[in-house]
Order: structure tokens, then C-alpha cells, then sequence
């Protein structure tokens, strides 16, 4: 790992560590696509006209993200994006409105949460820092589907709090939100880290309130100037936490 990328632990005394949790402990598009090649064989869709379930999951994926990214600023609501995510994909691939699965939305909802697929080495890394450090979950995922998740992977024993932006009323990278969760665990910013793969709500949203934050960046996509730290793999935490 490059110097600049690593944490000087004798001039930065950490008490409290921050994580997000889909894309960045719980593997979110591995768990999705799962989800979606069952679905594809459970609703028909070969038979309705979407010959191709990697080109559904990859279109489905995209308008995923876009949508997340304007719920996480707040420029749509969970109704809005739950309504939109699989209909936007369903006309842009030319299925006609009337041959849209009403409970398609219903029916991905319960069964992707219970999906288990974790980055590689989080229960490791995971028990290595809580050995250090009180570990926290901040997320903007909407709170029933997180604590399937949460409970399914057994995440919960490594967790001291665990702030879900439907309990606090704000999304990341509110800063109500962070200051929420410093409170509630009982540290300050000075001794807080912020770990995530959102550049905007989880890093940029930490380094607002003056927390510190590094970056997970899994598939090595360009650093913005303004984020000094990142991380590839979770189990680099171990080597500078």
C-alpha cells in the first residue's frame, strides 16, 4: 500500500469505527444478482420477451445505483425509488406495460436480504478491529432489509450501535446523521473513522463534520483528489488499524 495511504497511528488515536453496510460489508451486487437470476427463472421473463438475464441484472444495476445516489442526497423518496427501480428497467427494455410483474418489487425485497454474500474477509477483519476499536453501522438502507442482512450474516455481534437512516430521518451524508452517531456512541470526531464505498454519502459526508474516512474501493475505481485514504480489500484494515 502507498505511504500516503496509510494511517499514521501515533499522531491519530482512534476509539470508534464507523462502517457502512451494503457494498461495502454486504455484498450488495453479488447478493442482488442472485436474487435476480431466481427471479428471472421464477417469473417467466425469457417468456415474456427478455431473452437475456445478464443484460436484466446489468440494466436493473445501473438504474439501482442512479436511483440510490438520488436517495442518498434526498432528491427521492424509498416509495419513488422502490417504484421506479425494476418499472424503469422493464420499459427500457422494451417490456410492455401490461407484462410488468405487479409484485416484482415485493418479491425481490423479501428475497434479497436474505442473501449472505460478504466481501472477502469481513467476519475476519470485522473481529480483528473489534479487538481494537468499538465498531458502528451507519446505514441508508431502509430498516427492515437491513436487519435481515445484519441478522442473516450474524454482523450484529460487532456492533455497538447500529444507525439506520429511516430511525434518524436523514440520509447520509447528512451531517445530522454522523453527528447522530458520534453522540450515541459517546465518542468525538477526532477519534472517529468513517469506513465506506460511497464517495458522496459515506466519505465526503464523514469528512464534512471533520471526521476522518477511508475509502473502500473493491474495484479500483479512480481516487477524487479530495480522498486521501482508500482501501481495496477489507483485510488491509488490519494492516493499518
Amino acid at each position: 500500500m502507498p505511504q500516503s495511504e496509510i494511517v499514521n497511528r501515533d499522531s491519530k488515536i482512534y476509539k470508534h469505527i464507523f462502517f457502512d453496510l451494503d457494498h461495502t460489508i454486504w455484498d450488495f451486487d453479488k447478493n442482488a444478482e442472485e436474487t435476480l437470476h431466481e427471479l428471472y427463472g421464477v417469473y417467466k421473463l425469457r417468456g415474456v420477451g427478455l431473452h437475456s438475464a445478464d443484460l436484466f441484472i446489468e440494466t436493473y444495476t445501473r438504474n439501482n445505483h442512479k436511483l440510490w445516489a438520488q436517495y442518498h442526497l434526498g432528491e427521492i423518496t424509498k416509495l419513488e425509488l422502490r417504484d421506479a427501480r425494476f418499472k424503469t428497467t422493464f420499459m427500457e427494455l422494451g417490456l410492455h406495460p401490461d407484462l410488468i410483474p405487479a409484485d416484482f418489487e415485493d418479491a425481490y425485497v423479501n428475497l434479497c436480504p436474505t442473501k449472505t454474500n460478504l466481501f472477502p474477509h469481513a467476519h475476519e477483519t470485522l473481529a480483528y478491529l473489534k479487538g481494537k476499536y468499538t465498531l458502528h453501522l451507519i446505514s441508508n438502507g431502509f430498516k427492515d432489509s437491513s436487519q435481515l442482512k445484519i441478522n442473516g450474516c450474524n454482523l450484529g455481534e460487532y456492533f455497538a450501535n447500529i444507525i439506520i437512516s429511516e430511525d434518524v430521518g436523514v440520509n447520509k451524508p447528512d451531517p445530522q446523521i454522523f453527528r447522530h452517531a458520534i453522540e450515541l456512541a459517546g465518542g468525538t470526531i477526532e477519534e472517529s473513522v468513517m469506513i465506506g464505498d460511497s464517495i458522496e454519502a459515506d466519505i465526503r459526508g464523514a469528512m464534512g463534520v471533520g471526521m476522518d474516512a477511508i475509502y473502500f474501493n473493491p474495484f479500483h475505481l479512480d481516487k477524487p483528489a479530495d480522498v486521501t485514504l482508500q482501501i481495496h480489500h477489507l483485510k488491509e484494515l488490519t494492516q493499518i488499524l
